[in-house]
């Protein structure tokens, strides 16, 4: 089958791990010819082309700067890029014939290109990979008003966006529910549980628990936490990824200051984005206490990391009404790590993990509540969590789930 893939997100090549490459590996792997639609941002200095990458044929679309820019360029950009990968589809793929039409959220500008896919080759299914539920969430954070003119506006793009999709594929049980509940003009049938996904590992899968596995994640974790000068035996959470609005920052920094002085364990907040300043004034403010913050790391060394502590940590701002699903869980997941999760109370990531035994979840408005987590996940067996969490996502969050919720509808 011919697939073409069209996302926001800047794919040079399926080699590097993520849950759309691992995703774009698994449809090349069964045998079906992949089109990857991504953006060249301005920056790059990047005219549109086509290239074949990793097995996979891969269009690089000139656009504004979409990701980390000033929020006007940021905004227009989106706007402007359904107009600019749909001409780019129509000078270079106008004359591949498409059995599936993939694409995911952010943004919901892309519309018309579906539209554009369907009338085109009118027997495709157009399957949208639901990761984000905006404008609700800009709402929800105080970005604009439920009554403002940015919210009516996006809002009709996003009832356009479900009208045009055969088939929506969310990220869990509670993201079904809010799309139907506040969608009404959508049949049951067409929305499914496709979760964030991803392929495991080699080690992972053949030498978890092997005395070879075992000694080389020892040594990892020896190197790596000597590296950034991490303490060698105390028990470590992590928190890896966006530093925004979202993830409720004003309450990891006060969760992080009532917990400064402790001795029993470290914090490590590995990322960037557009609140890290604010962690960053906390942390010069309170440096060579329990707690190291670094900006990105090369992906390599962010692997190591992860598989080298003890805790994943995973926050979101308690006035969120959808249901967020972070796919930083995948990794905290494959690393056989329990996680803590304070976020709002409309998202099942953290019963989930309770239900199923591989974390601790509580609101984020008290950092007392935190504490609390932490005093207990420190008590628990956390290799005994690690383990249900990493036999947990072997049965639900691999690309082997995501792909046969989606090819259920091309076959036959």
């Amino acid at each position: 089958m011919n697939i073409i893939f069209i996302t926001l997100s800047n794919i040079n090549g399926i080699k590097e791990r993520g849950i759309y490459a691992d995703l774009m590996r698994k449809f090349r792997n069964e045998g079906h010819n992949v089109y990857i639609v991504s953006p060249a941002e301005r920056r790059t200095g990047m005219k549109t082309h086509l290239m074949d990458v990793d097995g996979v044929h891969i269009l690089k679309v000139r656009t504004l700067n979409v990701q980390k820019t000033n929020v006007v360029e940021k905004g227009i950009g989106q706007l402007m890029m359904e107009g600019q990968y749909k001409r780019a589809i129509k000078k270079h793929l106008g004359d591949v014939k498409f059995d599936l039409v993939l694409y995911s959220t952010p943004p919901i500008t892309f519309t018309n290109v579906v539209r554009y896919l369907k009338k085109r080759n009118p027997q495709a299914v157009s399957y949208l990979l639901l990761k984000d539920i905006f404008p609700q969430n800009a709402v929800d954070i105080g970005m604009f008003g439920e009554k403002s003119l940015f919210n009516w506006y996006f809002r009709r793009k996003e009832v356009a966006l479900y009208k045009a999709s055969d088939y929506i594929g969310c990220m869990s049980p509670a993201n079904v529910e809010f799309v139907l509940k506040h969608n009404s003009f959508i049949d049951a049938s067409r929305v499914e549980v496709a979760p964030n996904s991803i392929e495991l590992r080699a080690e992972s899968l053949e030498l978890r628990d092997s005395p070879d596995a075992c000694d080389k994640r020892l040594v990892e974790s020896k190197y790596i936490r000597s590296k950034y000068g991490l303490p060698r035996e105390t028990p470590i959470f992590i928190y890896g990824g966006n530093l925004g609005k979202p993830q409720g920052i004003d309450y990891l920094i006060r969760c992080l200051e009532a917990n400064k002085a402790r001795e029993d364990c470290h914090f490590v907040v590995v990322g960037n984005g557009t609140e890290y300043h604010k962690l960053d004034a906390w942390y010069r403010a309170n440096s060579g206490r329990n707690v190291t913050l670094m900006q990105r790391l090369p992906k390599e060394d962010y692997d190591v990391l992860v598989r080298s502590c003890d805790v994943g940590l995973i926050f979101l701002d308690h006035r969120f009404t959808i249901p967020n699903y972070p796919s930083r869980l995948l990794s905290y997941l494959e690393s056989k790590m329990p996680i803590i999760c304070c976020t709002d109370k409309n998202t099942d990531i953290g019963r989930i993990a309770e239900e199923n035994g591989y974390g601790f979840w509580c609101e984020s408005v008290k950092p007392e509540d935190f504490t609390a987590l932490v005093d207990k996940i420190l008590r628990a067996d956390r290799q005994a969590m690690g383990q249900r969490g990493y036999e947990f996502l072997k049965k639900n969050y691999t690309v082997q789930n995501t792909y046969d919720a989606i090819m259920g509808h091309l076959k036959g």
